[in-house]
């Protein structure tokens, strides 16, 4: 099997300078596994937490620009882990990752604030655009060509089978 490089994979798509660290902190190994390697398909470097706790260590000493949080895990819930991460590093943008619609859920953390709010399993293009757009990139449409990355499918089809957690 061939290597193929961040740069060939973002060949005709949203170019990154360098590798942007996006924070992905989810409670489930197969998630964090998942969108992890979906990230750095497209070129994204990542640092993935199964504990809330470490993630906010990781912010005490690093610049996060972006955070893709579970609302519902163990230890910490995704709203009180924004409460603390607001207080320690507001600029840091907020993509909130749940295995169902949870209306009360989305309503007690939009005045908060976050970026997005994706239902378990979703898209991974629609992901990755709103990933993109949440870094402030600009992301063209090109008419007439397929917005999905065939070199992706392996990780697409493993993102539809993501558990609702």
């Amino acid at each position: 099997m061939s290597q193929i490089t961040a740069s060939e994979l973002n060949e005709g798509g949203p170019k990154i300078a360098h590798a942007e660290v996006v924070c992905l902190v989810d409670d489930d190994a197969s998630v964090r596994k998942s969108l992890s390697r979906l990230l750095e398909s497209d070129g994204f470097s990542v640092r993935a937490f199964s504990e809330p706790e470490a993630f906010l260590n990781h912010i005490a000493t690093n610049s996060v620009p972006l955070a893709v949080l579970d609302i519902w895990m163990g230890s910490m819930t995704g709203m009180e882990l924004l409460a603390h991460l607001c207080a320690r590093s507001p600029r840091t943008r907020v993509i909130f990752i749940t295995g169902r619609e949870d209306t009360a859920a989305k309503a007690t953390v939009m005045p908060a604030g976050f970026f997005a709010f994706l239902i378990k399993p979703f898209d991974g293009d629609q992901f990755l655009s709103t990933v993109h757009r949440a870094l402030g990139h600009h992301i063209p449409e090109k008419r007439g060509e397929p917005l999905t990355n065939p070199s992706r499918e392996p990780v697409e089809n493993e993102m539809r089978s993501l558990p609702r957690t």
